[in-house]
């Protein structure tokens, strides 16, 4: 029986490579739409940890909170210093980390906060690597960066100002007239490697870490009262608490209280928007895989004509019949859907680093996910059913009459 079914297949070879070829195609698209949804959904619930709400200046909610937490973009600006301490005292504040921003290494932001900050948003998981910063100069980086420029404990470097590539913000600052004094303050910090992060999944794998004081030593902003911070992410005490907070700072002028949460599903919701368009062409794409398979078999209904009548002239039954007639196309499929799952993880996986560097979201390209299970059922019942519908013509020819003509 399979026999008879592989060498129908190898027959008409040109066709069945295509047909193979479209439903491949098809879903390794799918799996790689599967893995980067759920990639984003994790890293949405795993972006924030308890940080319910930032506080942070005037501008844009969105902007404001993939800085702060995602690392993505430039913050919408900073805040007086004596915000973070009011925040601190704040009856309806838990915990409050205030962060300073600006700097960068290779691209990757350099981001001063407390050491208390992991303990609270990564709960009891130690470092791979040495210990938390305690001075200036030193500095913790995320298992991403460490991996990427190969920096290990004692590794020393020195930060670019601004949030992107060296290059770019000297030519700016060369344009204004301060650059001068800006890189010799840059080249003049030197930051050492004192600890390495484990793999969180989360974007701060690829930050590094420092004392607040940083920013205002490389930025000349010594005096007390000089001294401003980027954001403050707060965790609150209570729901009814986070409103209370939020009320407060939305008062002060040039400064907003966000809630995470809320933009975070904003974004999640504006990528679902954009993830159903590409499910339309996906869609098409598995109609045109579908009406290949059917196009395979009906090309080849006049030569499976003289199989069956022989076969039923010889006493085969009807289930050897309709095994045959159907299991050429579900073996079509089920090549196409193998070689798709294949091309899918490994796509997903070629390009997890490059999706994770410019949005801070883990694919993990090697999990099942219940979605493609789904995506395996619907694909061989859809097989099953472009099959069904020719291979029924076939099998209701008259025999006697098939071989009179």
């Amino acid at each position: 029986m399979l026999n008879l079914i592989w060498r129908n297949m190898i027959f008409r070879k040109t066709l069945s490579f295509l047909t193979i070829i479209s439903v491949s195609l098809t879903v390794a698209l799918i799996v790689f739409l599967i893995l980067a949804k759920a990639g984003i959904e994790e890293g949405a619930v795993k972006g924030y940890g308890p940080f319910e709400l930032i506080v942070g200046a005037d501008g844009s909610e969105t902007q404001l909170v993939l800085n702060s937490l995602y690392h993505v973009g430039t913050p919408t600006g900073n805040i007086p210093h004596h915000v973070m301490e009011q925040l601190k005292s704040h009856p309806e504040v838990e915990q409050a980390f205030a962060l300073t921003t600006g700097d960068n290494y290779n691209g990757y932001p350099i981001v001063g906060i407390e050491p208390a900050y992991f303990p609270v948003r990564y709960g009891d998981q130690r470092l791979k690597q040495g210990r938390l910063y305690s001075q200036l100069g030193e500095v913790v980086i995320g298992s991403h960066i460490a991996a990427t420029l190969k920096l290990q404990i004692g590794s020393h470097f020195k930060g670019g100002h601004g949030l992107v590539e060296h290059e770019e913000i000297d030519h700016e600052l060369e344009q204004t007239g301060a650059h001068s004094e800006e890189v010799e303050l840059h080249e003049a910090f030197q930051y050492t490697v004192v600890g390495i992060l484990p793999p969180l999944n989360s974007a701060d794998d690829r930050a590094i870490f420092t004392t607040m004081d940083y920013a205002w030593h490389v930025h000349h902003n010594a005096k007390t009262e000089e001294r401003e911070v980027t954001a403050v992410l707060v965790k609150p005490r209570s729901l009814g608490g986070t409103q209370a907070i939020k009320l407060t700072y939305d008062k002060l002028e040039g400064t907003q209280a966000v809630y995470t949460s809320k933009v975070v599903a904003d974004v999640v919701n504006v990528v679902d928007k954009g993830s159903q368009l590409i499910t339309v062409v996906t869609v098409l794409c598995i109609l045109l895989a579908t009406i290949s398979i059917a196009l395979a078999l009906v090309a080849a209904i006049h030569e499976k004509q003289k199989d069956v009548g022989l076969l039923r002239l010889i006493g085969k039954p009807a289930s050897f019949i309709w095994i045959v007639l159907l299991g050429e196309g579900i073996l079509l499929t089920s090549s196409g859907l193998i070689i798709g799952i294949f091309l899918g993880h490994m796509g997903s996986y070629l390009g997890s680093t490059i999706m994770f560097e410019y949005s801070g979201i883990h694919i993990h390209a090697f999990s099942i996910v219940i979605t493609e299970v789904y995506l395996i059922m619907g694909t061989l019942l859809i097989s099953v059913l472009a099959t069904i519908i020719p291979a029924y013509r076939i099998y209701r020819v008259e025999t006697l009459q098939l071989f009179r003509n």
